[in-house]
């Protein structure tokens, strides 16, 4: 087996130094397709190939090299590694190219998570690229599916840092095409929670103002409500005072007003200051434009559970004026609500709405005829 091994990779290496580059791609498909070839042959075989490929800087050759060896590679399970690095290196070039949906389209034959010879931080890394050429080509379905195929308990081992970062990252960036506010706050508490997140400052901060800005932008449920709870029991917000501040409306029984909200908090949330930078969560852009919207949503929603600890009856005039609101955009906050409270255990606040809007129905009635 060993003179074999040595007899092929001597064939390839003097094809590679004589520079004749149709005799060395020749000479692999011939003797790898050799019958009773020994398979760890066609292995060091194709490992010594592989070198050449990231010496070889002629792009054309080096292309076609790369397609000789994925095509004698091809459902061999003994060159399984070798095949998926040629394959990473294709996808790279194609991206480098702009190919990006070639790239993403090639990287996506692999299915690494099956290869047991591959080692756990390398399967990852290649999925990883995956799901990042994916969110490149907007391929956001494709993205949730090879997401699933990391186990998160991996980022516990050590020197994992790096890839749970860039795990994380992805993931934010899908979510925020899901508009899935909580799943965003997970994130970025996972982030948050990170070692060398908490070993700078300035990066801990800005995570863990993310973590408190999408868990006031997740609509209310039991979930939100222990998770908001438990965020606002950590004591490093003592150290981002605006944004402790803000949490603790929306954990204290008391009514918002949202001009007086955008009045404090506002420029902070925004625009930042020199001390603490703004995150972008309310940017100017659409998606911040739409957060900041929601923002103003989740501040009427918060008003309408405490009133619904307060009052039996209340009319829609008084409720406008305590939700800050006209009437006529009073009543459509009210549908929603009622829309989003299904299922959860707020049930005197839903007959509460309910009644409100039944009143408010049979009046306009009334006035009519």
């Amino acid at each position: 087996m060993v003179s074999t091994s040595r007899i092929l990779v001597a064939i390839v290496k003097m094809c590679y130094e004589a520079k004749d580059w149709d005799a060395l791609n020749e000479n692999i498909i011939l003797l790898s397709k050799r019958r009773s070839q020994l398979k760890q042959a066609v292995a060091k075989m194709v490992q010594q190939c592989c070198t050449y490929v990231e010496d070889i800087t002629d792009l054309p050759v080096k292309l076609r090299l790369i397609d000789t060896l994925r095509t004698v590679t091809e459902g061999k399970i003994y060159v399984e590694i070798e095949r998926a690095r040629l394959t990473k290196t294709l996808a790279t070039i194609k991206e480098q190219n702009g190919e990006v949906k070639e790239a993403a389209s090639i990287l996506q034959e692999l299915q690494v998570e099956t290869y047991g010879s591959m080692e756990k931080k390398e399967r990852v890394e290649f999925i990883l690229e995956q799901m990042r050429l994916c969110l490149a080509v907007k391929d956001y379905i494709r993205t949730q599916i090879i997401s699933k195929k990391i186990n998160t308990k991996f980022f516990q081992e050590e020197n994992t840092e790096k890839l749970k970062l860039k795990y994380y990252n992805l993931m934010i960036q899908l979510d925020q095409h899901e508009g899935s506010y909580l799943s965003i706050c997970k994130h970025y508490r996972a982030i948050y929670d990170t070692p060398c997140i908490q070993a700078e400052s300035e990066k801990w901060q800005q995570a863990l103002k993310s973590v408190v800005l999408y868990v006031i932008l997740s609509p209310y449920d039991n979930e939100q409500s222990d998770l908001v709870h438990r965020i606002s029991s950590d004591k490093k917000l003592e150290e981002i005072p605006k944004y402790k501040d803000l949490l603790k409306l929306f954990t204290t029984m008391e009514l918002m007003r949202w001009t007086a909200l955008v009045e404090e908090y506002g420029k902070e949330l925004r625009e930042g200051s020199l001390d603490s930078p703004a995150t972008d969560v309310f940017g100017c852009t659409e998606e911040g434009e739409k957060r900041w919207k929601d923002l103003k949503n989740r501040v009427v929603e918060h008003n309408i559970r405490i009133m619904a600890k307060y009052y039996t009856r209340i009319t829609m005039k008084r409720m406008a004026q305590l939700l800050d609101l006209s009437v006529d955009c009073c009543r459509p906050s009210l549908l929603c609500f009622t829309d989003s409270a299904e299922g959860h255990s707020i049930v005197e606040m839903h007959c509460l709405v309910k009644k409100i809007l039944r009143i408010y129905v049979n009046r306009r009635s009334s006035c009519l005829t």
